[in-house]
């Protein structure tokens, strides 16, 4: 357990992975269970639905999904890790293979290097070297990524084409690998796409388009100023203090510096570990504390939050 925390905290935190909710972790199995059965019953309901009420319900699940892969590359519910894989490998969110989002968030989760262009894979800036290297139209794009409605529409766009850069060199530079894990993700997005087109009154098109790229832009309002450059790593993360749909549909990992510090905390804990010590934490934060995804949009709809430049790479 982390050296920081004090002899209560460390007691607190081990109480909590001993009662029966944490020995069990059944919150995160019946997540699972509920996802797994909603997933194909509201495919096979559409024709009754409608395609655009079904539209409406699917993004919501698929980003609860993204949030349950997350848990489940931290160690949830189970400590096998195949177990998890398994657990987490349907292609739900359509883009990102488990494999892959499991390897990079790992790689992100190496504090001392948060946000730092070529160290953090989840960074969203770029080296002063790289800025210059930019031409007018990214320039542009990165800028507007920098605001909640930029993010919205923009974001993905950026995060598929770093996917799509990154991964093809891999798959070009013959890295087995990458063509293995390439070839089981796009085998279960084959059948994914032919259960939809036979039993769902949506296209695959729509599907992709429509339901998991609104998704995938929903869970980069989480990240869009989910951390900072700061002199100390443990200043970089934020904590905000988001209302109860986000925190659902992100399973509260809008306190994000208690998931840092405590990677291996379910997400049903966060919030407790958070109240009980909530002075401490913003202390630990440098103060970086936000009151809500909507004061995000409020404040920086028009301004930008930040600079895309890393200010000290």
């Amino acid at each position: 357990m982390p050296n920081y925390l004090d002899s209560a905290q460390r007691e607190d935190v081990a109480r909590l992975r001993e009662i029966f909710m944490g020995r069990t972790e059944w919150p995160t199995w019946l997540l699972l269970i509920g996802v797994y059965a909603a997933w194909p019953a509201l495919l096979l309901l559409s024709p009754t639905l409608g395609i655009w009420p079904t539209t409406a319900l699917m993004i919501p699940l698929t980003v609860l999904w993204m949030s349950l892969q997350h848990e489940l590359l931290h160690g949830h519910p189970t400590r096998w890790l195949w177990v998890n894989k398994a657990l987490g490998y349907a292609p739900f969110a359509v883009w990102y293979p488990y494999t892959l989002y499991r390897d990079t968030h790992m790689q992100h989760h190496r504090d001392e290097d948060l946000t730092t262009p070529g160290q953090d894979p989840e960074s969203r800036y770029l080296s002063q070297l790289n800025w210059q290297r930019t031409g007018p139209v990214m320039r542009l794009l990165r800028w507007l990524d920098k605001t909640p409605p930029g993010r919205l529409v923009f974001g993905v766009p950026l995060a598929l084409g770093s996917l799509i850069s990154g991964e093809s060199a891999r798959l070009l530079r013959g890295e087995r690998k990458a063509w293995a894990m390439w070839a089981t993700h796009g085998f279960f997005l084959l059948l994914m796409f032919l259960f939809i087109e036979r039993y769902s009154a949506l296209s695959s098109l729509h599907y992709v388009l429509l339901i998991s790229v609104p998704a995938l832009a929903i869970s980069m309002v989480r990240s869009y100023y989910e951390h900072r450059p700061a002199e100390h790593s443990h200043q970089r993360t934020v904590i905000n203090e988001a209302s109860w749909p986000w925190r659902w549909l992100f399973l509260n990992l809008n306190l994000h510096l208690v998931h840092h510090d405590l990677p291996g905390l379910a997400w049903y804990h966060i919030p407790k570990v958070y109240r009980d010590r909530r002075e401490q934490w913003l202390a630990r934060s440098g103060g970086f504390l936000l009151p809500g995804y909507a004061e995000l949009f409020r404040r920086h709809s028009f301004n930008p939050i930040d600079s895309p430049q890393h200010p000290y790479v």
